[in-house]
């Protein structure tokens, strides 16, 4: 397997929570937290208040990025992953069920009814497919540190990820 694709998967099995970054009706950059699922298609699942910014921003607008990383790295040590792809507030039961499944496999929480995530219920259930993916090198300038960015091959990411074994 490809270190690097490698490196991508042990991060997104590893890190529960990824960043979403959107933009606001206004045109504005908004960044937010959420803690994920992901299937083996690497599209990924959240659940959020459907009144929340991100959710409002992605209603309007599906183009979003991603990143993951740990955040308690030591500075000039840390490695992420990031992901340019649309982002869709699920309405299907069938495409609810899937994304309620991969998220709470991953937080060991009962699952909840899926008429709890349509009509006068306030959270929805959000799925992320990536489009293009890249991973931070960690390069050396002269004596500096630099953060370079890597495109990955995202069909073989995909691969690599349905056959390697969990972390």
């Amino acid at each position: 397997m490809d270190k690097k694709n490698k490196t991508a998967i042990t991060i997104i099995r590893k890190i529960e929570y990824m960043n979403i970054a959107s933009i606001t009706p206004e045109g504005m950059p908004w960044n937010t937290p959420v803690y994920y699922g992901y299937d083996n298609d690497l599209n990924f699942y959240w659940f959020s208040w459907r009144k929340n910014q991100h959710s409002v921003n992605v209603r309007n607008n599906k183009n979003a990025f991603v990143t993951i990383y740990d955040s308690t790295a030591p500075a000039s040590t840390g490695v992420g992953v990031y992901l340019e792809g649309e982002v869709k507030e699920l309405t299907n039961p069938k495409d609810i069920l899937i994304g309620m499944t991969v998220v709470y496999r991953r937080s060991k929480h009962k699952v909840r009814a899926i008429s709890e995530f349509l009509k006068h219920f306030p959270r929805r259930i959000y799925r992320f497919v990536p489009k293009k993916a890249w991973i931070n090198d960690d390069s050396d300038i002269g004596g500096n540190p630099i953060d370079i960015r890597e495109e990955l091959d995202i069909v073989q990411l995909k691969e690599q990820l349905n056959n390697s074994p969990p972390v």
